[in-house]
């Protein structure tokens, strides 16, 4: 990852900073960027003394402890400040939330920006990160696209990073900004299905912003969740009104028994769309430990996704109307599939996290579902149309 930081000076002069994230042929330093925080890669340095020493131990207790050791002590080399004017050692910053901070943490190029614009009286005014060069195999990145920065390793230090300084409300945070009431598409006394809004939350979450299944219970009373929508994505949802219809939906769900078909626009690239017109995406999927709730694609433990789909129309603004057939159930399933290489190489628009945020929402809508009513075992389809 690249960074830019957009700075002011004590007599009010504006100027750019730039990073770049980890090294660069083993080198942590190159002319026109700032330095590291602390630079592991001096050979005569203790570190690098340091490891060849525990290289050269045999595998052990003794060898583990030292490695932990030596861990330990690059987190204290490691000190970040806020505006603020407080200090503290990465593994400092980690301990607040009884955390321990991963290997890498503070290379990436965001803190490398900010400490270098408090250690020169600088003041930050405005940051991003892009990607430059080719993707990862296994994650979804295009050179020039702008991305959030990492929840595992940048969260917890840009967090303090940041305090002291007025910064624009995380997009990831945020709360229910749906445009419209969710649309109660049939009801009986043992089912509800609904059409879900876009950026209204399926279930409760972390925030206080209301769910659909809170906005259900206020009007009829006990309702039982039996499958889940992503916040960002609209489309049908069926709620259980008993909990044996609960129990039987979510059978159906579990046993891959439910059909459903999604609606995507995908977003707009200077290079043809060379895919088939319709076709099969299968792609092993893991979560990204340490940037949930992105996943990767990881083909030596991922557990495989497979999609269908269907392109419908290439607009002339040059974005691909696409319908996906989900046939299994993993996370951001159809997201990854549309925006990874090995997929359509197309993000979905408005993908805040495998495209890039355009200010609008998220075009993915679940458009379909079929399940038999766990009362009568009428076989049912529903359709809520994009909005």
């Amino acid at each position: 990852m690249l960074g830019v930081l957009k700075v002011m000076d004590e007599m009010g002069r504006e100027d750019f900073l730039y990073a770049f994230s980890g090294t660069v042929g083993g080198r942590a330093t190159l002319p026109g960027f700032v330095p590291p925080i602390y630079d592991l890669t001096a050979p005569d340095g203790y570190f690098r003394r340091r490891e060849a020493e525990i290289s050269a131990m045999p595998a052990g207790p003794e060898r583990s402890a030292a490695s932990a050791a030596l861990q330990a002590w690059i987190f204290d080399q490691y000190r970040v400040s806020n505006a603020r004017g407080e200090t503290l050692s990465i593994r400092e910053v980690f301990a607040r939330r009884g955390l321990v901070p991963p290997g890498g943490t503070g290379d990436c190029a965001a803190p490398k920006l900010l400490q270098y614009a408090y250690d020169h009286h600088l003041v930050p005014l405005a940051m991003g990160e892009f990607w430059y060069g080719a993707s990862p195999a296994s994650e979804v990145r295009s050179q020039g696209r702008f991305y959030p920065s990492c929840t595992g390793k940048c969260g917890p230090l840009l967090t303090f990073m940041l305090e002291g300084l007025e910064v624009e409300a995380n997009p990831l945070d945020r709360e229910f900004t749906a445009e419209r009431e969710p649309a109660v598409l049939y009801e009986d006394p043992v089912i509800l299905v609904a059409g879900k809004p876009a950026g209204m939350l399926a279930v409760p979450g972390r925030t206080r912003a209301r769910s659909l299944l809170e906005w259900l219970r206020e009007r009829y009373g006990e309702v039982y969740s039996c499958h889940r929508l992503d916040m960002d994505t609209s489309g049908v949802m069926v709620f259980a009104r008993t909990p044996a219809a609960r129990s039987e939906l979510e059978r159906q769900f579990a046993g891959r028994e439910v059909s459903k078909t999604y609606r995507a626009r995908l977003v707009a690239s200077d290079r043809p769309f060379a895919h088939a017109r319709s076709g099969t995406i299968a792609l092993p999927l893991a979560s990204d430990y340490y940037d949930r709730p992105r996943q990767l694609v990881d083909r030596e433990h991922g557990k495989w996704a497979v999609t269908g789909y269907e392109v419908l129309a290439e607009l002339p603004d040059g974005e691909i109307d696409v319908r996906f057939t989900p046939l299994t159930g993993r996370t951001h399933q159809i997201r990854v599939h549309a925006a990874h290489a090995d997929g359509l190489g197309r993000p979905v628009k408005g993908d805040r996290l495998y495209g890039s945020p355009d200010g609008g929402r998220l075009w993915l809508h679940a458009e379909t579902l079929t399940f038999r009513h766990p009362g009568t075992g009428e076989c049912m389809t529903f359709r809520d149309l994009p909005e």
